[in-house]
């Protein structure tokens, strides 16, 4: 309970398609997943913006999730654990019920192909989908 306690506000859906208008990639975060389960699964749409990731839909709650760019489509904790050298750290999600990650750098988009939500503290795969 403490990860929902303690979550900032989640971001509307109007304030997410401001910011998100014309996104570079789109993709869906769907629930059954082969790493999903009961307590670890994110389900709607993801956008990707030159200057945000943003999402709206819903997360399982849960303590510091980090969001990833992946070379590779990927849906475990050991094809993560694999692919971690080579994934883009883009920044934590702090809500649940949609988040807004601004991008800090230029990033080569193309250069990766996944959209990966991550537990960092409890090594745990939360979802992905695949952009591109």
């Amino acid at each position: 309970m403490l990860p929902i306690l303690i979550a900032p506000p989640a971001p509307s859906n109007v304030e997410i398609q401001a910011v998100s208008s014309q996104p570079l990639y789109s993709a869906q975060f769907i629930k059954n997943l082969k790493g999903s389960d009961t307590f670890h699964w994110g389900e709607g749409t993801v956008a990707i913006g030159n200057d945000t990731i943003t999402f709206i839909g819903k997360l399982a709650p849960g303590p510091d999730y980090k969001l990833y760019l992946s070379p590779k489509f990927l849906e475990t904790e050991a094809q993560f654990n694999e692919l971690k050298p080579s994934m883009m750290l883009i920044g934590g999600v702090k809500t649940f019920d949609n988040f807004i990650v601004e991008v800090i750098s230029d990033i080569d988009f193309e250069a990766y192909n996944t959209v990966v939500v991550w537990c960092e503290t409890f090594g745990e795969f939360i979802t992905a989908a695949r952009y591109r």
